[in-house]
C-alpha cells in the first residue's frame, strides 16, 4: 500500500483527534469553491500535474447512440485498449498506487492482473442535486456522538469539503441513488476450484427523503426477497435504516415461508453474517459499508492517487453469462476495468471495549461520486483477512454512479463472493414510487402470501 499520501494526510491525523462537534457546517466562502476549483460535489476540478487524471468537465450526462434501458448499458469506452498492465512480476512498480488488498491479490495469484486504461471522470448528477448540495453545506454538521447529522434534509452530499473521516463516510452513506431502486442481484460464495451457485434476489431501497411522508431519524427503507434456488426462497427482510443509530438502532424483520410469521431481526446489523453468504460477507458490508458506525473510531487518513476499477461497462454486459465472469480465485480480470482516480482515503479502528469481527478497516472513497470503491479489512491479530473491491459504472440515464457489483475476497480461505450481477436478471429500476406503506411489517407479511 502507498505511504506516500498527498499532503492532506498530517491535516486528517490531526483532525482525527477532535472531537466531532468541533468542525461544523462549511463558512460561505468554503462553500463558494462548489463549482469553481471544486466540482459541484467537492471534488479538484483540475486533473494532476501528470496529466494521467484528467480535469471534470461535467462528467458522462448523455447516453451514448443507440442506447436502450431494456438492453442494458452501452459502453462508452469499448473501443480503447489497456495502457499497461499490472502482473505479480510488475507490482512493485506501481506499489504508491496499489491498494493493500490489491498487492495481496496479485502476491497470492499468478492468475490475477490488472488492465489499467485512460481515466474518465464521468461521475455526475442532476442539477437540482447540485443546488440541495449548496443549500445544506452551510447548516449540516455531525451530530456529537458522530453517529448521525443535524440538520439533515436531503442532501446527496452533505459534506462536499470533509474534514473528518465520518464526514467522508456519510458521503458516501448517502449518495444518491435517484430516489431509490429495484434492482436483481445475484450473490454467489466462489470455491476454490471455481464452483458456485447462484443466489437470485430482488431488492429495493428507497431514500426516506424520497417518500412523502417519512418518519422521524429515517435514513432509507429496504425490501428483499430471495427467488432461488429453492431451498431459500421467498425469505425477505425489511429494514428501516435511522439517521441517527444512537438514537434508535436499526429496525429489521425477517418472513420465514416455512413458519409463515414476520419476526423482529435485531441481528440483522455489524458483523452478523448474511443469511446466504456462507460467512463471507456481513451485514455492514452490504454496499461495501452500510449500518451504524458506532463502533470504530474514524480516521481521516487523506487523498491520494490509487488505481481503482471505474466504468465498468464491459464487466455489466448482458450478453456475459456468470460463467464468463466467475473463475477460480477470483472475477475474470479481463473484463474489469481499473483507472488512476483520486480518492479520500479512512481508517476504522474498532474501539476499546468494542467487538467486530473486523479490528480494522481501510476505506477507498472516490472523490468524484463519493462511492467506495476498495476496502481492506483486518483481523484481530493485525493481519489483512479480506479485500473488497466495488465495479463502479455512472448510470448515465439516471445519472448515478451505483456501482453493478461487489467482489469480496478471502485472503485466508481462498474463497471469495460476488454480489450484485446481474448480467442474467431483470433489469434495474430507478427512481422512488414507493410509499410509506409498502415497508410497514404488514407489507412484508402480505409479500410473503
Amino acid at each position: 500500500m502507498n505511504q506516500h499520501l498527498l499532503s492532506s494526510a498530517m491535516l486528517g491525523a490531526f483532525l482525527s483527534l477532535a472531537s466531532y462537534s468541533t468542525f461544523a457546517k462549511l463558512d460561505p466562502a468554503e462553500v463558494a469553491r462548489l463549482g469553481q476549483d471544486l466540482t459541484p460535489v467537492g471534488a479538484e476540478k483540475a486533473g494532476n500535474a501528470s496529466g494521467t487524471i484528467p480535469a471534470w468537465t461535467g462528467g458522462l450526462t448523455t447516453p451514448p447512440t443507440g442506447f436502450d434501458p431494456a438492453t442494458g448499458y452501452i459502453d462508452p469506452f469499448a473501443n480503447e485498449q489497456p495502457l499497461y498492465t499490472i502482473t505479480q512480476a510488475n507490482m512493485a512498480q506501481y506499489a504508491d498506487q496499489l491498494t493493500a488488498g490489491y498487492e495481496a491479490m496479485l502476491a497470492k495469484y499468478p492468475s490475477y492482473k490488472m488492465n489499467i486504461y485512460p481515466s474518465h471522470r464521468t461521475a455526475a448528477l442532476p442539477a437540482e442535486e447540485y443546488a440541495q448540495i449548496v443549500k445544506e453545506a452551510t447548516s449540516v454538521e455531525l451530530a456529537e456522538s458522530g453517529n448521525g447529522m443535524l440538520h439533515y434534509e436531503r442532501t446527496t452530499v452533505p459534506f462536499p469539503i470533509p474534514k473528518q473521516g465520518l464526514e467522508v463516510l456519510y458521503n458516501h452513506v448517502v449518495r444518491y441513488r435517484a430516489g431509490g431502486y429495484t434492482v436483481y442481484p445475484t450473490e454467489m460464495v466462489v470455491q476454490a476450484n471455481g464452483s458456485f451457485t447462484p443466489v437470485r434476489r430482488e431488492q429495493t431501497l428507497v431514500m426516506a427523503s424520497a417518500l412523502g411522508n417519512p418518519e422521524p431519524n429515517r435514513l432509507s427503507y429496504a425490501l428483499g426477497k430471495v427467488i432461488s434456488p429453492e431451498s431459500v426462497a421467498g425469505n425477505r427482510n425489511l429494514i428501516h435504516e435511522p439517521l441517527d443509530q444512537t438514537e434508535e438502532p436499526r429496525l429489521a424483520w425477517t418472513y420465514n415461508p416455512g413458519q409463515r410469521r414476520v419476526l423482529r431481526a435485531p441481528e440483522l446489523s455489524y458483523d452478523a453474517p448474511t443469511g446466504t453468504s456462507d460467512g463471507l460477507r456481513t451485514m455492514d458490508q452490504y454496499d461495501m459499508y452500510f449500518g451504524a458506525p458506532n463502533k470504530y473510531e474514524w480516521k481521516l487518513i487523506g487523498k491520494q492517487e490509487m488505481l481503482v476499477s471505474y466504468n465498468n461497462y464491459k464487466l455489466a454486459d448482458r450478453s456475459l453469462k456468470y460463467e464468463d465472469i466467475i473463475q477460480p480465485n477470483h472475477l475474470n480480470q479481463d473484463l474489469v476495468r481499473y483507472e488512476l482516480h483520486r480518492v479520500w482515503v479512512i481508517e476504522a479502528t474498532l474501539k476499546p471495549g468494542e467487538r467486530h469481527m473486523y479490528a480494522r478497516r481501510v476505506f477507498y472513497i472516490d472523490e468524484d461520486s463519493w462511492n467506495i470503491l476498495a476496502a481492506d479489512l483486518y483481523d484481530g491479530r493485525g493481519e489483512l483477512w479480506r479485500t473488497q473491491e466495488a465495479h463502479s459504472m455512472q448510470r448515465y440515464d439516471v445519472l448515478t454512479s451505483i456501482h453493478t457489483s461487489e467482489a469480496h475476497y478471502d485472503l485466508q480461505a481462498n474463497r471469495y463472493l460476488i454480489f450484485g450481477l446481474d448480467n442474467e436478471e431483470k433489469i434495474a429500476t430507478f427512481g422512488a414510487t414507493a410509499e410509506l406503506r409498502d415497508f410497514r411489517p404488514a407489507a412484508l407479511r402480505r409479500s410473503g402470501r
